[in-house]
């Protein structure tokens, strides 16, 4: 099959499922969808593995970005004023953890310490995907990323509905 029909038919599943997440109500929906739709048609292996034309993820991954940063507004810097400090504990925290836990993995498991460090780091599947394929073990880092974000979506929106109203956190 041509590479551009391949490309097609994934963006088809990818842009059907995210439709069809909508749906859903969950955050982010869209999103998840589109990682599940392409995402099984991928892992089928009935398709070639997806060759991007050059310079398409770059553009995508300069899109997502634009998209993201133009949600910053004087507003959220605002709010940084007075929330720098959670914010630094918060990233340590998560730094820390996320090598704390990468390591154990590693070790326990036995997998690469760079996919289990890579895996275990806070952030988006989109950019740890692309540090992970700059160290060779991009697929790896994304499907673990992938399996975090779909649960993260699926379970944290239940959860801060069934404990807001309980209270908990409040001071």
């Amino acid at each position: 099959m041509p590479p551009l029909a391949t490309l097609l038919i994934y963006a088809l599943a990818g842009t059907c499922m995210g439709l069809l997440a909508l749906r859903t109500g969950i955050p982010a929906a869209p999103l998840a969808g589109a990682l599940l739709g392409a995402g099984i048609v991928s892992m089928s292996g009935r398709l070639d593995v997806a060759e991007w034309p050059a310079g398409t993820r770059t553009t995508i991954e300069i899109a997502i970005g634009v998209v993201i940063g133009t949600s910053l507004t004087r507003a959220s810097l605002e709010q940084l004023q007075e929330l720098w400090r959670p914010a630094i504990l918060i990233t340590l925290t998560l730094v820390m953890t996320g090598i704390a836990i990468g390591l154990w993995t590693s070790r326990l498991l036995g997998i690469d310490p760079m996919v289990a460090l890579l895996g275990a780091a806070p952030g988006g599947i989109s950019g740890m995907s692309l540090v992970g394929a700059e160290f060779g073990v991009g697929a790896a880092v994304a499907a673990l990323h992938a399996v975090r974000l779909i649960t993260v979506l699926l379970v944290l929106p239940l959860l801060v509905k069934l404990l807001v109203p309980l209270g908990l956190g409040e001071s």
